[in-house]
């Protein structure tokens, strides 16, 4: 059973920066990306970076240039750090991973950017 472990979210000012991490357990196959989505209150989720096996990352406009993505694969973790962060960053952020084309979700962490 796949499962996914979010941690690191928080409060935090405006240009502050916060490291989230997902350390996954339970894959069985072939991992095609591994990334985070984020959903604020009244808003669709949307992705904000991923990174794929092969090493090929993408991300939001909204977050090109402030956001990085990496993975240690021996850990199984894959972190998102966020800098420069604004308030309409704030949202549930979310772990994912695209598994032989089936998608599985962490529980979520919040991050708070507020003064």
């Amino acid at each position: 059973q796949v499962q996914l472990v979010e941690s690191g979210g928080g409060l935090v000012q405006p240009g502050g920066s916060l490291s989230l991490s997902c350390v996954a357990s339970g894959i069985i196959g072939v991992i095609n990306r591994i990334g985070w989505y984020r959903q604020a209150p009244g808003k669709q989720r949307e992705l904000v970076a991923g990174i794929t096996s092969g090493g090929r990352t993408n991300f939001a406009d909204s977050v090109k240039g402030r956001f990085t993505i990496s993975t240690d694969n021996a850990k199984r973790t894959v972190y998102l750090q966020m800098n420069s962060l604004k308030p309409e960053d704030t949202a549930v952020y979310y772990c994912n991973v695209d598994v032989n084309w089936i998608h599985y979700w962490g529980q979520g962490t919040q991050v708070t950017v507020s003064s």
